[in-house]
C-alpha cells in the first residue's frame, strides 16, 4: 500500500473507531478519508473555500473557516482536516469550541501549531487540538 493512502486509511479507521458524525474542513479533491467514513456508516460531509466537485454520496457546502457558518457544524461530533494550511488552526480551534466537538488536525511532515495539542499515534500521528467535554 502506498504511503498516501496509508496515510488516509489509518486517519479513517481511527475516526470510525471513535465518532458517528464528522465535518472535513478543506477536503480538495483528496476525498479518501471521506469515503472511508461514509463506507463505515458515519453522518459525513464537508467543506471548502472553493466549489469543488463532490461525488453524490457526499454533502458539500461551500464555507469559509474564517467566518464559518455555525449551523453546518451543530451537532458534529467531530470536525477534522488534513493537512491545513497552518494559519487555519485558531479559527478550527474556535470553532470546535463554539460547538463544543473534537477537533483532529492531519499536518504535512513535523508541522504543528502552538503546543501541538493532544498527540494521537494511529499509524500516523494526528493532533486533537480541542476535546469536547
Amino acid at each position: 500500500m502506498g504511503s498516501y493512502k496509508h496515510i488516509e486509511t489509518c486517519i479513517g479507521e481511527y475516526m470510525v473507531k471513535h465518532y458517528t458524525n464528522a465535518v472535513e474542513v478543506g477536503i480538495g479533491k483528496n476525498m479518501v478519508v471521506a469515503r472511508i467514513l461514509h463506507d463505515a456508516g458515519l453522518s459525513i460531509r464537508c467543506t471548502d473555500v472553493r466549489d469543488v466537485p463532490v461525488p453524490e454520496w457526499l454533502t458539500f457546502r461551500i464555507d469559509d473557516i474564517f467566518s464559518p457558518d455555525i449551523s453546518w457544524y451543530k451537532g458534529v461530533d467531530l470536525i477534522y482536516a488534513i493537512r491545513p494550511a497552518i494559519e487555519m488552526i485558531p479559527p478550527l480551534i474556535a470553532l470546535a469550541r463554539t460547538i463544543n466537538c473534537d477537533l483532529l488536525v492531519y499536518h504535512l511532515g513535523f508541522e504543528s501549531y502552538g503546543n501541538g495539542g493532544e498527540k494521537i499515534d494511529c499509524g500516523v500521528i494526528l493532533h486533537r487540538y480541542f476535546q469536547s467535554f
